[in-house]
């Protein structure tokens, strides 16, 4: 499954076309759903945290910032995160797109 906004380049005939070859389930997403924008998942505010302040001058750096903050998560940090979207995805449906948590 796969689950990403309706970007251009999410939706070109390129993209689409090879997305059913590798057997991709695409889920559908809101087009303006602040809610469920992946920006705002529970993986992304974290990082931002931590990449706040310091003084970063290098792709890299970013990088191993980001991947040594990741791989220090203790692992129900990501089945939590997993289950928060499978929540708000629910909600979702259920409000048949209507759904804004605040």
């Amino acid at each position: 499954m796969l689950l990403h906004d309706i970007a251009r380049p999410h939706t070109s005939a390129r993209s689409v076309e090879t997305l059913k070859k590798l057997n991709f389930e695409v889920l559908e997403h809101s087009p303006y759903s602040a809610d469920l924008a992946p920006s705002d998942y529970h993986l992304f505010g974290p990082p931002k945290q931590v990449l706040r302040d310091r003084r970063i001058t290098t792709d890299r750096q970013v990088k191993e910032t980001v991947h040594a903050w990741l791989v220090s998560q203790h692992k129900t940090f990501y089945s939590e995160g997993i289950k928060k979207i499978m929540r708000r995805g629910t909600k979702f449906i259920e409000k048949q797109g209507v759904y804004v948590e605040k």
